[in-house]
């Protein structure tokens, strides 16, 4: 698969039409704010330049047309962006990410006896496990088969491997389920809240700027989640670490200490563990500007 009129990194419009950045927005039914985020994020090519007049044509219309239809998939904004740097040089999809051209991780995908052998470990096999899974929306019955998204299914390969009991797993995903809820509704309240109003106030055909304002929203909402996520893990693998023993010292010195982020980051770098500053003293910080910083550097 590639890119119509890719050469170098660049494409050419075919129809020859341009646009402004306003005209575009329209046309792809986003605001201004999200084209200039995805050129941010290296998802859509810079535009062509005469002057300070920025010109688009077609060929960023199709580049936002696949965005939108990858992010519908599960695909985040970092690997569209990968994606799309591979395609420009004509890798095809199933080459960048390693599965078909039409798979994403959102997909809903048809499970088999031989997945669910491997997921469930031989013996425990239960019709209350499947029907439980079914319950808590990990499971769909379409046609008489059972389905799930695809990256449901790779993170239950993935638990099984390491051994972790499955009705452990329907626990803790339960759980989990039940916060990411809240968590989207504390979102969703922020939307209604701050930017619905202004929406119902206008003119215009509010449900193209609603759900470009829902995806942008989705987006920075995953990328908090993800990294808040990635930092509550690793105290408790520090805190795990504490309990048993595992820390470093005098005479031991575990192997993930030398890694690029230790599991213990914390309890390697002291600087990591102090506390924040007073007030004062982060004023002192602002009022100093970058130039301060840069001149030591």
């Amino acid at each position: 698969m590639r890119v119509a009129g890719a050469q170098h990194g660049r494409v050419s419009s075919p129809s020859g039409e341009q646009f402004t950045v306003d005209e575009l927005a329209a046309r792809a039914g986003l605001p201004s704010s999200t084209i200039r985020m995805y050129q941010t994020k290296g998802v859509l090519h810079p535009p062509r330049r005469q002057g300070r007049v920025a010109h688009y044509d077609d060929t960023h219309l199709e580049r936002l047309t696949l965005v939108q239809r990858l992010q519908s998939r599960g695909f985040s904004l970092p690997a569209i962006a990968e994606l799309v740097a591979a395609r420009e040089k004509g890798a095809s999809v199933a080459a960048v990410l390693g599965v078909g051209d039409a798979e994403g991780p959102d997909d809903w995908v048809r499970i088999r006896v031989r997945d669910i052998s491997r997921l469930v470990p031989l013996g425990d096999v239960r019709p209350r496990l499947l029907r439980r899974a079914a319950q808590l929306g990990l499971v769909r019955w379409r046609h008489g088969w059972p389905h799930c998204r695809r990256w449901a299914l790779e993170a239950g390969n993935r638990l099984t491997g390491i051994g972790l009991p499955s009705d452990d797993v329907l626990d803790k995903f339960e759980l989990l389920r039940a916060e990411t809820g809240r968590i989207a509704a504390e979102f969703v309240e922020i939307f209604e809240r701050k930017l619905w109003p202004q929406l119902a106030a206008g003119d215009d055909d509010q449900l193209d700027r609603v759900r470009a304002l829902l995806v942008e929203l989705t987006y920075t909402a995953e990328t908090v989640v993800i990294g808040t996520l990635r930092e509550s893990v690793r105290e408790a693998a520090e805190a795990f670490a504490g309990r048993h023993g595992l820390l470093p010292g005098a005479d031991f010195r575990p192997a993930w200490v030398d890694e690029a982020v230790p599991i213990a980051e914390r309890l390697v770098d002291p600087e990591l563990a102090a506390e924040a500053p007073d007030e004062p003293a982060i004023r002192r910080f602002l009022d100093r500007g970058d130039e301060h910083d840069e001149a030591r550097a």
